[in-house]
């Protein structure tokens, strides 16, 4: 099954089964968080379908926003805590020794840029999972980590939920 099968075969259950919407985005964004799974699912289409079904069925954008900044705030955690923890041994697990480049450049920008590089590279694919791991092989302290993870995970969370919201609601509105 493609990526793009399986995420339109989780869209049609989520329509199906609304109440299920949180979990669906809590899992998703906590994937697309944890470095080594962040590789292997498709948590950005879903997560931008959501969006759109959110403007299209109903769904609470609340409830959705705050599952998936919840996982995540969660995904980028268990990243921080994999690099205290293995240090650069991480870059020797399996998805990672598949892109042997990955940590060293989360490592340069995280020494490079710290706090902001943490919170805008959230926005970025490879970056979004490599960057807590930089930050936890060198050693960030957990406070200062959280404040960047927290506050750009509400944030991206409610970016990668805007464009199907707004395109639903400029669609029903003009058309």
């Amino acid at each position: 099954m493609s990526f793009e099968e399986l995420g339109a075969s989780i869209l049609a259950f989520v329509r199906e089964h609304q109440v299920w919407a949180g979990p669906v985005v809590f899992l998703f964004a906590f994937g697309e968080s944890v470095a080594l799974v962040s590789l292997l699912i498709p948590a950005t289409f879903i997560l931008l379908g959501l969006g759109a079904l959110i403007g299209e069925n109903g769904l609470s954008f609340w409830t959705v926003w705050i599952s998936a900044g919840i996982g995540a705030i969660l995904g980028d955690t268990v990243s921080y805590w994999l690099g205290r923890k293995f240090s650069h041994r991480v870059g020797d697990i399996w998805p990672l020794t598949r892109y042997p480049d990955l940590i060293p450049k989360g490592e340069r920008f995280f020494l490079r840029y710290g706090i902001p590089g943490l919170f805008v590279g959230r926005f970025f694919g490879p970056l979004r999972a490599s960057l807590p791991l930089a930050a936890g092989i060198c050693a960030m302290p957990v406070i200062r980590f959280q404040a960047a993870n927290v506050a750009s995970a509400f944030i991206w969370s409610g970016a990668m939920l805007a464009p199907g919201v707004l395109g639903v609601h400029f669609l029903t509105k003009w058309l």
